[in-house]
């Protein structure tokens, strides 16, 4: 088993396949930074989906069970299921996800399913379609995100929807998410709003911390707490007593679990970051596009998972959340 300086494991892999998004919502891709003009990646400097699945067969080697896309919205890359279907014959890969805002989930879902996809986590902070609309700057509507949530029910894949909370946004929505998808027996997870990248105006004092959340829910809903299912879940779980219907919480701010953290993430031009929060990556690109051997590609992952010692939630203060250098999440895919 191929692990870190704090025996954390190489189990998981993310993915980005584009830094593009039809969302310009504010805690993620504000508008004012990412406009019209913005100049996001040129198709050359993508990498290509042999590339990719070059690369994913050489972490699956090393012990990467689970592999996840994301972006952007990965929805926008042309072709997307037959990457999918190229991955999920890799022998040793156990679990293929994706994430994605799900404005294209309904027309794409059977195609998806079909390809091998098993797993969806849907992004979704409002039910109110004026706040949905305000949060995201698209016009796109719950409605319209919710059907893309059936549409893949019915298709057979497993659907778990995200909130990111934060305060003065959509903390009123906690409540009537919570419900929605308790009645449709569909887990909800309340992600803490985190400090990704330098442009979304991170404050702690907008953070809705899962303590916080978990007293708004237990006002209205008795909840059992779950044992983590693995080494390495992110999620602290709970289910609705009564019920086979659980809601979870991403505690990166308030409860870090750094101490458990199993995931690299290559972002759409083939760097290969250590942590959410990095502020520099691998270029596994220049190395694929120059001829290495599968051995040398190998090498240089376990030498860089070797050496990782990132931490950055367990060391996190105000002055570094302000002042460090990382990327932004629509880059590295979240």
């Amino acid at each position: 088993m191929l692990t870190d300086k704090f025996g954390r494991p190489l189990q998981d892999l993310r993915i980005s396949v584009t830094d593009r998004c039809n969302f310009r919502c504010t805690y993620c891709m504000p508008k004012e930074i990412f406009g019209k003009d913005y100049p996001f990646l040129p198709k050359s400097h993508l990498l290509s989906f042999e590339e990719i699945e070059r690369l994913s067969s050489s972490f699956v080697k090393l012990g990467v069970k689970k592999i996840r896309l994301t972006g952007g919205e990965p929805l926008l890359r042309r072709d997307l299921p037959e990457l999918i279907s190229n991955l999920s014959r890799i022998e040793g890969l156990e679990d293929i996800g994706l994430t994605t805002n799900a404005t294209l989930l309904e027309k794409m879902a059977y195609e998806l399913k079909t390809a091998g996809l098993k797993r969806i986590n849907v992004s979704l902070d409002a039910l109110d379609n004026n706040l949905f609309h305000s949060i995201n700057e698209s016009g796109i509507s719950a409605e319209r995100v919710i059907k893309g949530i059936d549409r893949a029910i019915q298709e057979g894949m497993q659907v778990k929807v995200n909130m990111v909370v934060k305060k003065g946004m959509n903390e009123q929505q906690v409540v009537p998410m919570a419900q929605f998808f308790k009645d449709k027996e569909i887990t909800l997870r309340f992600i803490e709003f985190m400090d990704v990248g330098k442009t979304n105006g991170w404050d702690y004092r907008t953070v809705v911390t899962k303590k916080e959340l978990f007293q708004k829910l237990t006002k209205h809903f008795e909840l059992e707490p779950l044992v983590p299912a693995y080494i390495g879940e992110v999620a602290k779980r709970y289910k609705y007593v009564g019920t086979s219907t659980e809601v979870g919480f991403i505690t990166s701010v308030s409860e870090s679990f750094c101490s458990t953290c199993t995931r690299a993430r290559i972002a759409a031009d083939g760097k290969l970051y250590s942590c959410l929060f990095a502020s520099g990556g691998f270029d596994f690109k220049e190395l694929l596009r120059s001829g290495a051997t599968d051995e040398e590609i190998e090498n240089r992952i376990s030498s860089i998972w070797n050496n990782r010692h990132d931490r950055y939630s367990d060391e996190r203060t105000e002055e570094s959340a302000r002042n460090k250098e990382k990327i932004e999440m629509s880059y590295i895919g979240g």
